[in-house]
């Protein structure tokens, strides 16, 4: 059994003992307290409220806070009115209904008939703060949380600005790894730059509760970033695995033959901050998914291929072109109506890169000044480092020929060998938690050699639509299945940070569905 279900049955077990006394100290027969469904209609009864409230208790996570609220109107019934009380009741209910219960001092007090309590001011703002806050946390950990879009690597789809909701319930909600945290902050306490908003002396195992679906291909998905377990702090928006590598490389450079492996590590860690971060705490990315767990995935030449087929592009897709003109520059409004946010000229005024939908690049070939227009495409065997596994000697890959790659599924066995571990070794060390080392050629996981390895988790691959201008899995690698966070589904608002507030609401982008 999980540490959850043993968890879940002593919580149960412990709260419907305390309750049955309960019961019986209000004239109910303690009985009662064991048949489901039944159980809420007698307690609704003991606590006078009305039976609507009843319809809040069938919807999955607002009937835990629904419970809430009822736990703490029993204890009023028993002449507990103090704001630790409720509190601890709420928090440890396990606990403190069984000492409520078996009490000798505790005696049910009718609602209506109980004298009439005062509440001060203080207290009135102190319950409305605490509902509000409990309320939203419930809300956002288990059904929709909102979100802002940071950067232009899904550009156009979704636009820098863009702010959304995520359904936490379409692929099912997790417990959070770190459940006491600061409200409504994600890694970092507010007005501070580095100060952590979480503690971790409670920590989690991770649990995802039933979704309404499972992740399909094309997917719009926000998740926890998964090279962001390790992070310099003063260098946030960098992949830390990247600085360490460039490091590596500066290092290596520089020294020569006095070079050891490791020294670029050592030096990021001596000259920056360098902290770990639970998955729940990583920062959040948002991609389109475009392969899921057991599928093939290859770019050709910039078109991605699933399975051996050309993948459906997105209508809004960009690459990088460059532009060139007759000598006179690109009229300034022309780019602007074509809503071209990126780019600009490089090495004079007739040469410009810009991202294009192919709908754009076909109404800026018509513009008389164009003399030349060429795709960016990096051909076959031109390495890009970047590109994960960053291992060139065996994966010659960059991010217009990559691939082709298989995306890990629960179950499914490889095998293993130092010509492809590097694909596979954060899965099996980090996110599966094995003790992987690679010695005298050999691979030994939790001290056992291997040639095999079957994985624990279903993986993820993930891709911008502004493919050029995207840090996605052809840089960082698999997503896990425990670092998915939710489905992109609903644009609320759409603001440009280039234009006055007169003009900041982009009004065409608001109120839409994602596709």
């Amino acid at each position: 059994m999980s540490i959850y279900a043993i968890l879940s049955i002593l919580v149960f077990i412990l709260s419907t003992a305390g309750l049955y006394r309960l019961f019986e100290k209000a004239g109910v027969n303690g009985w009662k307290v064991l048949i489901p469904f039944y159980n809420f209609y007698i307690w609704l009864q003991i606590i006078k409220k009305p039976i609507w409230w009843y319809i809040f208790l069938l919807i999955p996570f607002i009937n835990v806070f629904v419970l809430m609220l009822m736990v703490v109107e029993l204890l009023k019934c028993y002449g507990k009115f103090g704001l630790l009380e409720q509190a601890i009741s709420v928090i440890f209910p396990f606990a403190y209904l069984p000492y409520l219960g078996w009490s000798p001092a505790s005696v049910y007090l009718d609602p209506e008939k109980r004298p009439a309590f005062k509440k001060t001011f203080v207290r009135e703002w102190a319950d409305a703060i605490i509902f509000a806050v409990i309320a939203a946390t419930i809300i956002r950990t288990f059904l929709v949380e909102a979100y802002t879009i940071p950067t232009s690597s899904m550009e156009k789809s979704l636009l820098v600005g863009d702010f959304l909701f995520v359904s936490k319930i379409s692929y099912g909600p997790k417990i959070p790894n770190t459940p006491i945290a600061f409200p409504f902050a994600h890694h970092t306490l507010p007005l501070t730059q580095f100060t952590k908003s979480y503690v971790e002396w409670i920590s989690l195992p991770y649990y995802r509760f039933p979704g309404l679906k499972k992740i399909h291909n094309n997917d719009v998905v926000v998740f926890n970033y998964p090279s962001g377990d390790t992070v310099v702090l003063e260098r946030q928006n960098e992949d830390y695995y990247q600085i360490v590598r460039d490091a590596e490389v500066e290092l290596k450079n520089y020294l020569g033959d006095q070079y050891k492996p490791g020294m670029g590590r050592d030096a990021v860690w001596h000259n920056y901050k360098v902290v770990a971060r639970p998955p729940d705490k990583r920062e959040n990315y948002i991609k389109r998914c475009v392969g899921i767990s057991g599928d093939k995935v290859e770019v050709i030449n910039r078109q991605l291929f699933i399975n051996g087929k050309a993948a459906d592009n997105p209508e809004n897709m960009q690459y990088n072109y460059d532009i060139y003109t007759d000598g006179t520059p690109l009229n300034p409004k022309a780019i602007e109506k074509l809503d071209i946010s990126e780019g600009g000229p490089v090495e004079g005024s007739n040469h410009y890169v810009f991202p294009l939908s192919l709908e754009k690049l076909n109404k800026i070939k018509t513009w008389a000044n164009i003399t030349k227009v060429e795709p960016r495409l990096r051909p076959k065997g031109d390495i890009n480092q970047a590109n994960f596994p960053h291992d060139p000697a065996h994966f010659a890959w960059n991010e217009d020929n990559y691939g082709p790659v298989t995306v890990p599924k629960t179950g499914a066995t490889v095998k293993i060998d130092t010509s492809n571990i590097a694909l596979y070794k954060k899965i099996i060390d980090v996110y599966e938690n094995n003790d992987l080392k690679i010695e005298n050629g050999k691979i030994f996981i939790n001290g056992k050699e291997s040639t095999t390895y079957t994985f624990k988790m279903d993986y993820f691959w993930m891709m911008g639509d502004n493919r050029h201008n995207s840090a996605d899995s052809r840089f960082w690698g698999f997503v896990p299945q425990d670092h998915i966070v939710g489905e992109a589904v609903f644009v609320w608002l759409s603001l440009d940070k280039n234009k006055s507030m007169a003009s900041k609401i982009r009004w065409n982008k608001i109120f839409r569905m994602i596709n």
